[in-house]
């Protein structure tokens, strides 16, 4: 029997209770102790920490965040952070820890193994954009959600015959984007794999107008850049403590330069943290129940410094530091597809 912590990184996303909830299961009838820690690494380097019981994590599978809390802390930004973080798994009798998060909290702890820490990652970004795994949990209600709000304008765009730019998540990668403008009929899908021309923008809004359609709809990821743009657009200045500057913005711009450019009445929808909450879907809610299992039977069998992932229709362990060599891009062959539709 050992004892591991658990702990929830990064933006919250959901389907993290269902994962909390099954490493729990699984790991008790193991003969594990389970130790949550609050707010992500910062419950680590404080020591907060709650014991984890089939009990006290009952009844969560269908709730949204997570019910240890979050936070954007880097401890390798703190004095000594990684000599803390054992010196709390030490004082606390934690053999091994499995962290939930994406590319941020799983460098942690890639970093941590390679210092001697015992971790298993389980994958969650609601951008999908990690690689060595297929699909991450929360990433298919995040595009339900983003579909629903995308199929609720089109209602209004065309009452008003206005053009309406709907901004999604998405900072390099284009999942999101590409999955709800598609599933919603979006007339433009811009992401940030691939810079978008403002003027080609208008010209598929004006081909749409004098084709007869008086509405248009175009969705674009946050981190999406026009050609003519160095840096992504923001209404926000600084960064968090990975470095990471925080997105929101472009739709406004774009909302600006279709009226300018075509006359258009034209309006713009970010739909920013909408997306991550409420209740997850089914899919999310057995997936983060897979990756749950999967995270604890690595732990109890030892395979430290792995990722649990999936794989078609199967979860399998990669190496953290496959998982974390570089973000996991929009299929281009997926964004032609996208492409048949614009108008």
């Amino acid at each position: 029997m050992a004892r591991i912590g658990l702990l929830t990184g990064g933006g919250d996303c959901p389907g993290l209770n269902a994962v909390i909830r099954a490493v729990v299961r699984k790991g008790s009838q193991e003969g594990h102790e389970l130790l949550g820690y609050r707010n992500g690494w910062a419950g680590v380097l404080a020591g907060e920490s709650t014991e984890l019981t089939p009990a006290t994590t009952r009844g969560i599978l269908h709730r949204g965040g997570t019910i240890l809390g979050t936070s954007r802390t880097n401890p390798y930004k703190e004095d000594g952070g990684g000599d803390r973080i054992r010196a709390t798994m030490e004082r606390d009798g934690v053999h091994a820890l499995i962290p939930i998060g994406g590319e941020d909290t799983l460098g942690v702890a890639g970093r941590l193994h390679d210092e001697g820490v015992h971790v298993v990652g389980v994958p969650k970004t609601i951008d999908n954009d990690l690689a060595g795994t297929d699909f991450t949990f929360g990433f298919q209600t995040a595009v339900q959600i983003a579909t629903d709000a995308i199929d609720r304008l089109h209602t209004t765009a065309e009452s008003h015959h206005r053009v309406i730019v709907v901004e999604v998540m998405g900072r390099h990668a284009g999942w999101i984007a590409a999955y709800s403008g598609m599933a919603g009929g979006a007339d433009v899908i811009l992401v940030p794999e691939r810079r978008f021309d403002v003027e080609e923008v208008c010209d598929r809004v004006r081909r749409r107008h004098d084709s007869g359609s008086t509405f248009s709809i175009v969705v674009v990821a946050e981190g999406a850049l026009p050609t003519d743009d160095a840096e992504v657009r923001s209404l926000h200045q600084g960064t968090d403590a990975f470095g990471h500057a925080r997105l929101g913005g472009i739709a406004v711009h774009l909302e600006q330069q279709i009226e300018a450019r075509t006359g258009y009445e034209t309006r713009m929808t970010i739909l920013g943290h909408v997306q991550r909450g409420g209740t997850p879907l089914a899919y999310d809610r057995v997936l983060g129940t897979r990756f749950g299992v999967a995270a604890i039977e690595a732990a109890h069998e030892g395979d430290f410094g792995t990722m649990v992932a999936l794989r078609g229709t199967e979860i399998i362990r990669v190496p953290l530091g496959e998982a974390l060599a570089e973000p996991k891009l929009l299929d281009p062959a997926f964004y032609e597809t996208a492409e048949v539709f614009f108008g």
